[in-house]
């Protein structure tokens, strides 16, 4: 087999779009992004009330320190110790304000994708993360609805495999989806522990192409 000495070269391996991932003849079934609005949402309903709470013990230390001082009864000097005591002190509101901001920017760059041959989840803040997970490696498909995906009639799909696992987090009809990639997870097992039997008619084979989608596209939430 010849190989083609510019395949590692640097401008074959930045990686940006989904295609850029694909094998030679890989097909893609279904394509899909996040709820925008309930991603988002989500980062900001997680640890509210720790953040609330600890906000309010923190800022009434706050505002009765600032009295104090007002009136005479803790010397100024003691600012030196008390402004970064607070500010690390504060540290899980930081943390919740980060997650909402990264949430923010990185539901740009996620996009799940369903081939015929694996489960792509393309991700990142910074750089473009890609985890794939092949059907036949795929051990359970879970469908989770929480309080906050009630409100936007969204859920997350987990997929457990070997040795990896994935989360497809806030997209509609969560339990449709999530069906339709198990009866594909359980046709490509099919082919490949009965190779000439209990076949279904658009899938003659595993060595070929699951030809006919089961999926439905729908265009990306933004």
């Amino acid at each position: 087999m010849n190989i083609d000495e510019k395949y590692f070269n640097e401008s074959q391996m930045q990686a940006n779009t989904v295609e850029d991932v694909l094998d030679g003849g890989e097909s893609v079934l279904w394509r899909g992004k996040p709820d925008k609005k309930a991603h988002i949402a989500a980062a900001v309903f997680r640890a509210l009330p720790i953040t609330i709470i600890w906000m309010i013990f923190d800022f009434g230390f706050i505002i009765g320190i600032s009295i104090g001082m007002s009136r005479g009864g803790i010397p100024l000097a003691l600012l030196g110790f008390i402004i970064p005591f607070f500010l690390v002190h504060l540290a899980p509101v930081w943390i919740w304000v980060a997650n909402i901001l990264r949430s923010v920017t990185e539901i740009k760059n996620m996009e799940y994708v369903l081939t015929d041959k694996r489960v792509l989840v393309r991700s990142g803040v910074i750089g473009i993360d890609f985890k794939s997970i092949y059907y036949n490696e795929v051990e359970s498909v879970n469908v989770k609805v929480g309080l906050t995906d009630r409100i936007f009639k969204v859920g997350d799909i987990y997929i457990n495999a070997k040795s990896s696992a994935a989360v497809l987090y806030d997209l509609h009809n969560p339990y449709i989806l999530g069906g339709k990639i198990q009866k594909v997870v359980r046709d490509i097992a099919t082919d490949i522990n009965y190779p000439n039997a209990l076949r279904p008619d658009y899938n003659p084979g595993y060595n070929t192409q699951y030809s006919d989608s089961p999926f439905e596209s729908q265009p990306f939430d933004n």
